[in-house]
C-alpha cells in the first residue's frame, strides 16, 4: 500500500533569483523612468556659467535695487499677437525708453523662446507684433535709454487664448 504525501512547498535558490531580480527591475525601472522625466521637463539651465554669474551677483542686485529706487514700474499686456508694454512711474507718469526688448521665454525648454524689439509708440508705451503661443512664459524685459538702462524685470506670466 502506498501511501501519497502531499509535497509541501520549498523555497529554492530559483526562487531567491527571481525575488532579487523582480526587486531590482522595478527599482530600475522607476529610475530610468524618473531620470526620463528629469530631462524632458526642465533644461536645468539658468545661467550658461554659474561662476561667472557668481561673480556678477553684487552688481546685478545693485543695479536691480537702484531701478526700484526710481519707482518704475512696467506693464505687459498680450493681445491675438499685439505686445503692448507701459512704463510709468506711477503719480508722475510715463517713462521715455528709446526701446524696450522683451525675452519671452519657456519655463521648461528653449525651443519657443524669442525676443521682440518693442517700439515707442508714445510716451511710456511700446508696441510690438508677435505671436505668443498659449502656455506658461517668463517674460525679461529691459528698457533702456541713451545706453542706460531703464527697467530690468522678469516676470511668468500665463497666456490663454492669445491673451494675457
Amino acid at each position: 500500500m502506498s501511501v501519497k504525501t502531499q509535497k509541501t512547498f520549498t523555497f529554492t535558490g530559483w526562487h531567491m533569483l527571481a525575488t532579487i531580480c523582480s526587486f531590482f527591475s522595478v527599482i530600475i525601472a522607476v529610475n530610468l523612468t524618473m531620470a526620463w522625466y528629469a530631462g524632458h521637463s526642465w533644461s536645468g539651465m539658468v545661467v550658461e556659467n554659474t561662476y561667472v554669474a557668481s561673480q556678477k551677483f553684487n552688481d546685478t542686485t545693485a543695479q536691480i535695487r537702484q531701478i526700484l529706487d526710481t519707482g518704475v514700474q512696467g506693464t505687459l499686456a498680450i493681445k491675438q499677437g499685439a505686445i503692448a508694454y507701459d512704463l510709468s512711474i506711477p503719480e508722475k507718469g510715463p517713462v521715455i525708453a528709446d526701446q524696450v526688448v522683451a525675452n519671452f521665454k519657456r519655463p521648461v525648454g528653449e525651443h519657443q523662446d524669442f525676443s521682440v524689439t518693442l517700439m515707442p509708440l508714445g510716451p511710456g508705451h511700446f508696441t510690438g507684433e508677435h505671436v505668443v503661443e498659449d502656455g506658461h512664459w517668463i517674460v525679461e524685459t529691459i528698457a533702456t535709454r541713451e545706453g542706460k538702462i531703464v527697467m530690468h524685470e522678469a516676470n511668468r506670466i500665463a497666456v490663454i487664448g492669445g491673451e494675457k
